[in-house]
């Protein structure tokens, strides 16, 4: 999963980054004719996508970095070529997973006939983010559940998530209202609540083994939040 994430990823900030083609699967031994930036690329790709598989077994606090050298097919050398702890390999784990989902919905609601209605944005942009989920039960346990035990850090950035996703639902609060006046205005303190109480109904089916549900709450959520980024105005098309 964490090599086509991260090739996903680079191709966003190829500007910044450059291109890297990462192969899938484990490397051979010995001598090959891959670059060290590629090899170096899919190693850390696997450990990335190691950290979300021992994390989901066995939960961040009884993780170790022997659980995830294993599961990569790496050496504890080479781990500590990349990240200084489980920590820093967990928060890496997390950023490029979030920029993965962010690309997704991005993608989603960028659509030219989706991009011109916003209540159709909500509702695209979180069955998106449900089918993606479902997708990949690991990582999904791993930014869901997990994030709580990983430290500080962890949260902070977190925090920051749910802040990106707030501000998208005030955007689309006042696009519409823009053109309906009667829509009453969204406090970001309201769009805080619906993205938490979101990520709630989502960590309950998560802890219940049910993360292949996810998408089936699509319509739920997308009413649920409708209800409060366009309420008061006319309903929508």
């Amino acid at each position: 999963m964490f090599l086509k994430m991260q090739a996903a990823f680079q191709s966003r900030l190829g500007e910044l980054l450059g291109e890297v083609v990462v192969p899938d699967g484990r490397l051979p031994a010995g001598r090959h004719a891959l670059t060290r930036e590629v090899v170096l690329a899919s190693q850390r790709g696997r450990l990335l996508d190691a950290m979300a598989q021992a994390v989901a077994e066995y939960g961040y606090g009884a993780c170790t970095v022997a659980h995830v050298v294993a599961r990569a097919g790496v050496s504890r050398k080479t781990f500590y070529e990349h990240f200084s702890d489980k920590e820093a390999c967990f928060l890496a784990l997390y950023e490029t997973g979030i920029a993965y989902v962010l690309g997704r919905i991005t993608e989603t609601v960028g659509d030219e006939v989706v991009a011109a209605d916003p209540r159709g944005r909500v509702a695209a942009g979180l069955g998106t983010f449900l089918a993606v989920l479902a997708e990949e039960p690991a990582f999904c346990r791993a930014i869901v559940i997990e994030v709580h035990a990983a430290g500080a850090e962890a949260l902070r950035r977190r925090r920051a998530v749910i802040e990106i996703f707030a501000e998208r639902y005030e955007a689309i609060n006042g696009e519409l209202r823009a053109t309906d006046g009667s829509i009453a205005p969204l406090p970001h303190d309201a769009a805080l609540a619906l993205v938490g109480a979101i990520l709630e109904l989502v960590a309950i089916r998560v802890a219940d083994g049910r993360i292949a549900e996810l998408p089936g709450l699509a319509d739920l959520l997308t009413d649920f939040v409708l209800r409060h980024v366009a309420a008061g105005g006319a309903p929508g098309p």
